[in-house]
């Protein structure tokens, strides 16, 4: 562990409040951080996990971010999460106690690496920690839902709209602007994840840019009208609060 690690703890984390520690008390969070591992950054395009690989940690993001994916044998893939400060990565080798995607960093990040067979004791004895990785692990199956219904029933439009407030939203809750940001993945990620080509997905930043309703530049990003936008969701029939 570096110097600039040797301070870092859940305790005073800016994250906690979406992490793991959020339902715990101080000594129940002392206990959790005895066995967190603090890792040197990763740099982009680097892989925290590849697939196929056994399950022995769980990662709590955080600096940075990370995309997840799936891969077919003929290299296809599917981009199913994009990962910020305070997720947790590394449930999809819960069932196999292997993973099924990997995870590759889109900046420079760090993680903290919560060993899983110390983590199961830990939960064991905190059933405060236990629910709060039921909750992380529901959470994650409803994003997954929610995905499927969009890439199935929502026009282009309406799934990019969604994909930006949706950020709007995940930036907030980290203590950033809701309105201005930088976009740590491409144009193609973007496609990929919301199963659009990058051509449609430039085209429509371009309309609706033309339209005011925000403004771009290369990868930084400012919304001008957040509330146009999710009445354009709620007029799509997509409930906003479920953002």
């Amino acid at each position: 562990m570096s110097a600039s690690q040797s301070y870092i703890h859940c305790q005073n984390c800016n994250f906690s409040h979406l992490c793991l520690p959020l339902a715990l008390n101080t000594d129940e969070m002392d206990k959790l951080d005895t066995i967190v591992k603090r890792n040197n950054p990763l740099h982009k395009n680097d892989y925290l996990i590849e697939s196929n690989t056994p399950l022995t940690s769980l990662y709590a993001v955080r600096t940075g971010s990370f995309k997840s994916y799936i891969e077919d044998d003929d290299g296809e893939y599917q981009i199913t999460a994009f990962h910020f400060p305070g997720d947790i990565i590394g449930f999809d080798g819960l069932r196999e106690k292997r993973h099924v995607s990997q995870t590759q960093a889109l900046e420079t990040a760090m993680v903290c690496e919560i060993p899983f067979h110390m983590l199961e004791d830990v939960a064991e004895k905190l059933p405060n920690l236990r629910n709060q990785l039921m909750k992380f692990m529901s959470a994650e199956i409803q994003q997954d839902r929610e995905l499927v219904m969009l890439l199935n029933k929502r026009n282009a439009e309406s799934r990019l709209l969604y994909f930006l407030i949706s950020l709007s939203k995940r930036f907030e809750e980290r203590g950033f602007s809701a309105t201005s940001f930088l976009l740590p993945m491409t144009r193609t990620d973007i496609g990929n994840f919301l199963g659009l080509t990058v051509e449609t997905v430039s085209r429509l930043l371009t309309r609706f840019q033309k339209n005011g309703l925000i403004k771009v530049e290369g990868k930084a990003l400012e919304i001008l009208k957040k509330g146009d936008m999710e009445q354009m969701l709620t007029d799509y029939h997509i409930n906003i609060d479920s953002i």
